[in-house]
């Protein structure tokens, strides 16, 4: 199955008749394996200081997470293995697996949670295939 089958099925996917706003799925260094058309171009920057913050859980507090310019408050994750992200009625959920990056945004007709369990379900495939 090809990285953008992933994206296409798995985080495109129909959500009770919705689905996340766009997607990503990148490498640790920031390379795009995968997304949907409308995913902001993000820095190398910004995925840096994502990676920090899985290493060091709370980096990012203070500043917020950024992706494509655009600042999310950082909010309650799992240490190491998720960050979560809040602007106004939507978000982000970014799953940390052993090679990649699974990113979700979300506007407001998706709930935070629907955004979690279909990132975090999938990164959670990814890291049991070993990646």
């Amino acid at each position: 199955m090809s990285w953008q089958t992933y994206v296409d099925d798995h985080l495109m996917c129909d959500i009770e008749g919705h689905r996340l706003a766009t997607t990503a799925i990148l490498g640790h260094d920031g390379s795009v394996w995968a997304q949907s058309s409308a995913f902001p171009q993000v820095t190398p920057h910004e995925i840096q200081a994502i990676i920090k913050n899985f290493d060091e859980p709370g980096f990012l507090a203070p500043t917020g997470l950024h992706l494509g310019g655009t600042k999310y408050m950082v909010i309650q994750g799992e240490s190491g293995a998720v960050i979560r992200g809040k602007k106004g009625s939507g978000g982000v959920t970014v799953k940390k697996t052993g090679q990649a990056l699974v990113l979700g945004l979300y506007e407001e007709t998706v709930t935070p949670g629907q955004c979690n369990v279909v990132v975090e379900r999938l990164g959670d495939y990814l890291i049991d295939q070993g990646l």
